[in-house]
């Protein structure tokens, strides 16, 4: 393989193509490892503190609550400076020599070099259909739902058809429907908000998708003013209709999503912490769906959320359980939170 150099003026994904000539096809993960350079991402994973001496490392490609996905580099080796909290533009090159693969890798004005044998994608896919943070109050459950759809909206980008189902890609349309994105309903705060290309703009896909919805749940309300919408969407309509989504009467067609999404997620398995982590998170469970029952057996409608950390990488999230107690206030649904560490 001739040197692979990612220059200013040139994108990562580009750079890789330039070296096509070399491949009849570009390896999945080299291409993936490309996209990564290319949005100046680059943050590893060692499997021990010995950074040094071990022949395995991992580049993380995606990781949300749907999925945990890495390029890893197999015997491997490191030299120079890895900076684990660099945030800026990187540069690199990638080339072949004396049998190995080299990837040179500029942070700023340190460097830090990759020598691997192969690149190899691992992707670990798990159940995101009751997980969810409350980070933003105020109709917490239609942002849960725009967190869902957004996480799965990259898996789908990120992964493809190998790691999603054909409704799980027809859901994700959605995020291109703004009165349910996150230009009415973020579910972070503003700063954390990846900006969209004319997010205000609904695709006639997530058009499509909606209508089934409303028509499936026989809601002729919301099917009359998806139709209008098609014709006059922007800013005032999308939160027209985003208010219309928290108001009882259209309660069903939310629930159908919310349903749906479920169902797709269960085709994939919890995440495992280990038996000690395991063990201290049943009990947190344990507790809110004790509570849970108890609240039910009144009358009341309860959901549960979870809110847990990364398996392969462990954040500053820490395991938690909610229960969404549903209310209803002058024709609007909101909901209570009561929180279980």
């Amino acid at each position: 393989m001739s040197e692979l150099e990612i220059q200013e003026n040139m994108s990562a994904e580009e750079a890789f193509m330039d070296i096509e000539s070399a491949y009849e096809e570009i390896p999945e993960a080299f291409q993936k490892l490309a996209q990564l350079l290319g949005q100046d991402q680059f943050e590893l994973l060692f499997p021990d503190k010995d950074v040094e001496n071990q022949d395995e490392m991992r580049l993380v490609y995606l990781m949300n609550d749907a999925v945990e996905s890495f390029l890893v580099f197999s015997g491997a080796r490191m030299t120079g400076h890895y900076q684990k909290d660099y945030e800026g533009e990187l540069d690199a090159t990638l080339s072949q020599e004396d049998g190995e693969y080299v990837l040179v890798v500029y942070q700023g004005e340190t460097v830090v070099t990759i020598f691997f044998q192969d690149l190899l994608l691992e992707m670990n896919l798990y159940n995101y259909g009751d997980v969810g943070h409350f980070w933003v109050k105020g109709y917490e459950y239609l942002r849960i739902l725009e967190y869902r759809l957004a996480i799965l909206s990259d898996k789908c980008e990120y992964l493809g058809e190998e790691a999603t189902s054909d409704t799980e890609r027809k859901l994700a349309k959605l995020v291109h429907f703004p009165p349910l994105n996150y230009t009415c309903y973020p579910a972070v705060p503003a700063k954390y908000i990846v900006p969209m290309e004319d997010p205000w703009n609904p695709t006639e896909e997530a058009m499509d998708v909606m209508e089934e919805l409303a028509v499936e749940k026989g809601d002729r309300s919301m099917v009359r003013w998806l139709h209008f919408y098609r014709k006059h969407h922007g800013k005032v309509m999308s939160r027209w209709l985003a208010r219309l989504l928290h108001r009882r009467s259209h309660a069903d067609m939310i629930d159908l999503l919310d349903k749906k999404l479920a169902k797709e997620a269960k085709n994939y398995p919890r995440r495992d912490f280990g038996e000690k982590f395991n063990q201290k998170y049943e009990k947190v469970l344990q507790k809110a769906e004790q509570r849970k029952e108890e609240l039910e057996i009144n009358g009341q409608k309860v959901t549960l959320v979870r809110e847990e950390p990364f398996s392969a990488a462990r954040d500053l999230v820490d395991f938690k359980v909610y229960l969404m107690i549903w209310k209803e206030k002058r024709g609007d649904r909101i909901v209570e939170i009561e929180e279980f560490l």
